[in-house]
């Protein structure tokens, strides 16, 4: 019952309120920044800020095979709503994540994530799907900017690694990047799938070798997708538990 109180009187309207003001601030600095730069470090902060009052501390392992400077496609298993703030608040790379459809069709939050330079992810229409991975893989190579990618396609419900589609694989190998897997555990005991409760606990992000591609053509994508999978599967398969209080 603490944790529930804790939530609906501390750290909830502590949240909404970060997402207020820096979303404020977001929306502001696009009107002069049309790169997105500013955006993403407005987004750090509010990502910082609400792990901050949730009570959510991220161990982190692997950070120093992330070159600052460079353009990757991150390539993470998805576990909870939590998890873009992870990474948001630890990945030291401007990058670019791609969300579900649904969210660009809100209003102002919408309008916000296509200034930011995020990009939908369309599933029931092949051509226009695979015309959103292109404008991903060409924004990586125009911009010099990373993109996150969930490649399972959805949370599952029991906290397993799911099957992987290939968009991921697709945007590396025609930006010609390379793909870093990323294994995060613990946010689901967080936040679990279909609850608003946020558990303070601990998050482990990890963070894999970074696969070339340089080398590669689009009909490798199958090979590079599986072993993505299993580069994420290494890396969340040696988690210690969840502390939560």
């Amino acid at each position: 019952m603490l944790p529930v109180l804790r939530a609906l009187l501390f750290a909830d309207p502590l949240v909404v309120l970060d997402t207020l003001i820096m979303g404020s601030l977001s929306m502001c600095a696009s009107l002069f920044d049309k790169t997105g730069f500013t955006q993403h470090r407005i987004a750090r902060v509010w990502a910082r800020l609400a792990l901050f009052v949730c009570g959510i501390r991220v161990e982190v392992e692997g950070l120093e095979k992330v070159d600052p400077h460079g353009s990757y496609v991150l390539v993470s298993n998805h576990l909870s709503l939590t998890d873009t703030p992870v990474v948001l608040a630890l990945m030291p790379l401007q990058f670019r994540f791609f969300a579900k459809l649904g969210l660009f069709r809100i209003p102002l939050l919408g309008g916000h994530l296509r200034r930011a330079g995020h990009l939908p992810v369309v599933r029931k229409n092949p051509r226009a799907g695979l015309r959103t991975l292109a404008d991903g893989a060409r924004l990586v190579r125009e911009r010099g900017v990373s993109v996150l990618i969930f490649p399972e396609g959805g949370r599952a419900e029991d906290g397993r690694l799911q099957e992987f589609r290939p968009g991921a694989a697709f945007v590396a190998i025609k930006a010609g990047v390379p793909a870093l897997p990323i294994g995060i555990t613990g946010t689901r005991e967080i936040l679990p799938m279909g609850s608003l409760v946020v558990r303070p606990g601990r998050v482990h992000l990890r963070i894999g070798d970074p696969i070339p591609t340089s080398h590669l053509r689009i009909h490798d994508h199958g090979r590079l997708t599986a072993e993505l999978h299993r580069a994420v599967a290494g890396l969340t398969g040696r988690d210690t538990p969840v502390q939560c209080k």
